[in-house]
C-alpha cells in the first residue's frame, strides 16, 4: 500500500507562487504515474497534472504554461510548481497514484491512492 502526504499549501496573493510537495512511501515509486487533482468547495475533483518517469507530462488547459509537475525518484517526491495563481486557483490539492495508461491520467477513478489534501487559498 502506498501513502501519500501532501505539504507547501498556504495563502498567496493573485500572481503568486506556490510550489506542492507530495511524498510517498510504499510500493515503488519510480513506478508510478503520480497526479495532482483539486477540489474546490461544492465542485467534482477535477485533474490538474500528471507526470510519470520517461513520460511527457500532461496538465489541464487551465493550469497549462503555469503550473509545472516534477518528481524525484530518489527522494520519493512529486512536485507541483504553481505560477501565477489565480483565485479560481483557490482548491484543496491532491497528489494519488495510478499505473494507467496515459489516456487515462486525466481521470480520478484510475487512481489508486490518494493524499490528505493540502490548502491553496489565492487572494485577489
Amino acid at each position: 500500500q502506498v501513502q501519500l502526504v501532501e505539504s507547501g499549501g498556504g495563502l498567496v496573493q493573485a500572481g503568486g507562487s506556490l510550489r506542492l510537495s507530495c511524498a510517498a512511501s510504499g510500493g515503488t515509486f519510480s513506478t508510478y504515474t503520480l497526479g495532482w487533482f483539486r477540489q474546490a468547495p461544492g465542485k467534482e475533483r477535477e485533474f490538474v497534472a500528471a507526470g510519470r518517469s520517461g513520460s511527457y507530462p500532461l496538465y489541464a488547459d487551465s493550469v497549462k504554461g503555469r503550473f509545472s509537475i516534477s518528481r524525484d525518484n530518489a527522494k520519493n517526491t512529486v512536485f507541483l510548481d504553481m505560477n501565477n495563481l489565480q483565485p479560481e486557483d483557490t482548491a484543496a490539492y491532491y497528489c494519488a497514484v495510478t499505473r494507467v495508461v496515459r489516456s487515462s491520467w486525466r481521470e480520478v477513478g484510475q487512481y489508486y491512492y490518494w493524499g490528505q489534501g493540502t490548502q491553496v487559498t489565492v487572494s485577489s
